[in-house]
């Protein structure tokens, strides 16, 4: 559940791309239709499949995709940021997250975001209890694990600064996508994890960690992680297989909410390779998390949005502001606003 390494360089590869994903398809009505009539649509996801996405498995297990009048295939990405592939047209809609569409955004990306798949960042530093890690003043001294990007150096000269400490006295090494669990064992102190996943893990094997929930320490990094994106050229050309994906996305995610066993199960026949105990026990934590105190499941605020691309800017992680009115939309979501 790693974010992509080094976004920024990805990001500036956006132009030199070529290759196209399998099962992209022109579009067409999505009236009640037989199944050969059904649109073909691509969802590309940040990384690989995780509880994070179980409900767009749900959708297209129970068929809420196919009576929308979709035929979606969801795919890993290949090579590069999912907002870069959306950019280029190699995928209908993408998993992706705020940090990388406001970056997106100021590079002139066509990247919108559509829906919140989770209300609030469920992300933040942890460590195992005997290392005595509870606040960011504990940093100094000690060995993070991280993934090299500059945003993420960013955050955590952040925190440590609010708590009257120096990024400059923490070592910082780049474990790209090792296991959180071995990397603590043996090369770092602590490292950013994602609670829904990793944190549960932790709970499962009986290993106390202590974990310092970004927002708690800097309230503008409560942004939506993770997001369904759009280009823009979807939302002018065909605005109504918008608002049928969501329409089946919503339904997944809202049977996700209110039975998460049965989601956990419907996941696990399309990801048969993982811990059954752990999608088991994250999909429990998630079904708290994906719409949590939201009037509806993807309402994204405009606060949000310009809360954390003003302080992106502020600390130089962005060569320009951006609208952040541009860089979202609720407009597509079933349901009144």
């Amino acid at each position: 559940m790693k974010k992509t390494n080094t976004l920024i360089a990805m990001l500036l590869i956006f132009f030199s791309m070529t290759f196209l994903l399998n099962g992209c398809a022109p579009r067409g009505g999505f009236e009640e239709s037989s199944e050969e009539e059904l649109t073909k649509v691509t969802v590309v996801l940040d990384w690989v499949p995780n509880t994070n996405h179980t409900g767009l498995y749900v959708a297209k297990g129970k068929g809420y995709f196919s009576e929308a009048g979709l035929d979606v295939d969801i795919v890993q990405p290949t090579e590069g940021g999912t907002a870069q592939l959306i950019a280029a047209g190699q995928g209908d809609f993408g998993i992706s997250y705020q940090e990388e569409v406001v970056i997106a955004r100021t590079m002139d990306m066509p990247v919108v975001a559509v829906a919140a798949i989770i209300q609030h960042n469920t992300s933040g530093f942890a460590s195992p209890v005997e290392k005595g890690i509870t606040s960011p003043a504990d940093f100094p001294g000690k060995k993070y694990g991280g993934w090299g990007s500059e945003s993420e150096t960013a955050m955590l000269a952040a925190v440590m600064e609010r708590y009257g400490a120096s990024i400059d006295d923490l070592e910082i090494i780049n474990i790209g996508s090792a296991d959180f669990f071995s990397s603590v064992e043996r090369d770092i102190d602590f490292a950013w994890i994602y609670y829904g996943w990793a944190g549960i893990e932790a709970e499962l094997r009986g290993i106390e960690l202590n974990f310092i929930l970004l927002q708690d320490v800097e309230p503008a990094l409560d942004f939506y992680t993770p997001v369904i994106i759009v280009n823009e050229e979807l939302i002018a050309e065909d605005p109504q297989l918008i608002s049928a994906f969501l329409q089946g996305a919503t339904r997944g995610y809202s049977d996700a909410i209110e039975n998460p066993r049965e989601a956990a199960e419907i996941f696990l026949k399309h990801v048969p390779e993982l811990d059954e105990e752990l999608v088991y026990a994250s999909q429990e934590y998630l079904a708290e998390q994906y719409q949590a105190d939201a009037p509806r499941w993807g309402e994204m605020k405009k606060e949000i949005w310009e809360t954390y691309s003003m302080w992106m800017y502020d600390r130089g992680l962005l060569e320009r502001q951006i609208n952040p009115e541009e860089a979202f939309t609720n407009e597509f979501l079933p349901g009144e606003q």
